[in-house]
């Protein structure tokens, strides 16, 4: 399945659905137009000039309600039209490298401590979230987003692949999620709303449920007594006790009423995907096992919030004029609220575990969606021999596919530190970012900008993008030795450490940056971990023959021609021979 041609013709075909809609619309509009103005010239007639009945004017009533009914449909088809159109036509832009700045950015996962979050460029603008994330609703995101920021067990991870796999070719599922969700994202607060669900209850609420179903029989047969026999007594005594029982409980049921009323419409959002998911029949064991938890004693859970949307609107009708006038004497409102209330407790405390399943649901179709973009993409492998890291033909995956140079390297065995030298520009930094990006990928279960990529569980640290801190009075280099500590610390943890050190501690002398480079890198090494080290002082390449063989040096290499420096962003063995930056500066008139 060709992704460019499935998106185009989708996208075609759902614009041209949508026309024939607008064309729908723009023609019932006319004739409600008409109509209405039949309705006056009728009305004119028969109460102006009294030349006919005006039972004529039940016919364009009814015509208006037809029509009205019909003309809601036609947009809510036309508005679904549209935004699978959206769908489509947001899947060609990442296909085009036209998505940055496009759909969610994820700011609100940012964390300045993560050992890896910022340094990789997980979230923001252009992040590898935004390329990513199709989720729809909060607990898809918050989902993808914890993947990205925490590897996985070996084991989840390939349940997570072949779940991948096979929701790859689905796109008239992924197509219903995106249009169905659209209205679920901005609204769904999922821990307001699973919070909701396991709050205590408020006491035992059977007996007085039964008092108030009591009192409403008894009314009501109270009532038919002063209707057929005149008795009044027994009626106003019943009423003066329904009324006290009412005030008894009017806080409680004031509560109940303020709190179920959000999430009850949170909920009848979110229905409708879970009644998608619900539809589906699942092969692979992770899907399978995510579509049983969306079941409760043999029955959707989609069913039951209908329940609860049936219980609400009955609830809304006790503002209606007839409700009123026997609400008081059934107490309607407070049998509803007890049945509302029953309802939390028995499927409130599943509320977290149907937003995980749908959250899981939509991580996973977002990670097979970005997998059809690029079926080149495998899956990795993984090593029980630890710790390792083999990627062959590496890219960076927020980088164009006609940009982006291929590299390979591999770490683990004898060799556990590469020490990259090279100019500014030259690609140290996107190498470090396109290993790091690729292993947060492999952790995550997603397929990897790579031809194979082979590597054992890891704990991933990185030093490339840290900042001084005004506000905190944190100077750079103190930020970036803070960082060094962390990194040391992950050493300490179950897995080892992949760790990726970007000019480390070039904010020191030269003198104690050598030293205090090759202690760190032996540390790190003595402590299980691999990674790789970038530098364009030279000075620091004697850490690779410091620590051979666990250590090796490679290098970018640059070309000055007329006055422009050149890359051509390939790693090779050794250590970088040319030094172009005083050709530069006295390329640009520097006296140097």
């Amino acid at each position: 399945m060709n992704p460019r041609r499935e998106y185009t013709e989708r996208l075609e075909a759902r614009r041209a659905v949508s026309a024939r809609y607008e064309n729908a619309h723009v023609a019932i509009g006319n004739w409600r137009v008409v109509i209405a103005l039949s309705a006056v010239i009728l009305a004119v007639l028969a109460w102006g000039y009294d030349k006919l009945s005006g039972w004529y004017l039940l016919a364009p009533l009814a015509a208006s309600i037809v029509l009205a009914v019909i003309h809601d449909r036609v947009l809510r088809r036309k508005q679904a039209c549209d935004r699978a159109a959206a769908v489509y036509d947001a899947g060609l832009a990442r296909l085009d490298d036209r998505w940055r700045g496009k759909g969610a950015t994820g700011d609100r996962f940012r964390d300045e401590t993560h050992p890896y979050s910022d340094d990789l460029d997980l979230f923001g603008k252009g992040s590898l979230f935004q390329l990513l994330s199709t989720a729809r609703t909060r607990p898809g995101e918050e989902m993808l987003a914890s993947w990205l920021l925490a590897p996985a067990p070996v084991e989840e991870l390939r349940a997570r692949q072949r779940g991948i796999e096979e929701l790859r070719p689905m796109l008239d599922l992924r197509e219903d999620l995106a249009v169905l969700g659209a209205d679920v994202g901005p609204e769904l607060q999922p821990q307001k709303l699973a919070g909701w669900g396991e709050a205590p209850a408020s006491g035992e609420l059977h007996r007085p449920r039964l008092l108030a179903l009591g009192l409403a029989v008894l009314s009501i047969a109270a009532g038919v007594l002063w209707a057929v026999a005149d008795i009044r007594a027994p009626f106003l005594i019943l009423f003066i006790a329904d009324v006290a029982f009412t005030f008894r409980w009017r806080h409680w049921m004031d509560h109940v009423a303020a709190t179920v009323e959000d999430a009850a419409h949170e909920l009848a959002l979110l229905s409708q995907v879970l009644a998608r998911i619900e539809r589906e029949r699942f092969q692979s064991p992770r899907l399978a096992e995510l579509r049983a938890a969306l079941d409760v004693q043999g029955h959707p859970v989609s069913g039951r919030i209908r329940k609860l949307n049936r219980l609400m609107e009955l609830l809304d009708s006790s503002d209606h004029l007839l409700v009123r006038m026997i609400g008081a004497v059934i107490l309607w409102k407070p049998q509803i609220l007890f049945a509302v209330e029953r309802w939390r407790r028995e499927s409130g405390p599943l509320l977290r575990q149907w937003l995980a399943a749908a959250g899981e649901f939509e991580a996973l179709s977002a990670l097979a969606n970005y997998s059809f973009e690029h079926p080149a993409d495998p899956f990795p492998e993984f090593s029980e021999d630890s710790p390792r890291f083999e990627g062959e033909g590496m890219a960076h995956p927020l980088m164009p596919e006609a940009r982006a140079v291929r590299n390979s390297l591999s770490l683990g065995g004898d060799l556990r530190v590469l020490v990259i030298s090279g100019s500014n520009m030259s690609g140290k930094s996107t190498l470090l970012r396109t290993v790091g990006v690729n292993a947060v990928l492999a952790f995550a279960g997603a397929p990897v900008r790579a031809r194979r990529l082979l590597l054992s569980p890891l704990a991933v640290g990185a030093s490339i993008r840290v900042l001084d801190s005004l506000q905190d009075g944190v100077s750079r280099f103190y930020a970036e030795i803070m960082r060094l500590r962390k990194l040391v610390d992950l050493t300490a943890g179950k897995v080892p450490l992949l760790f990726l050190l970007d000019e480390f501690l070039h904010g020191t002398n030269s003198h104690d940056r050598k030293i205090g480079a090759e202690a760190i890198v032996r540390g790190l090494v003595e402590r299980n971990a691999i990674g790789l080290v970038t530098t364009h002082d030279l000075a620091l390449a004697h850490i690779a023959d410091v620590l051979a063989p666990r250590a090796a040096n490679v290098h970018f290499e640059d070309q000055l021609q007329d006055g422009k420096m050149t890359f051509d962003y390939i790693m090779r063995p050794g250590v970088v021979h040319k030094s172009n930056a005083l050709e530069l500066m006295r390329s640009i008139g520097l006296d140097v």
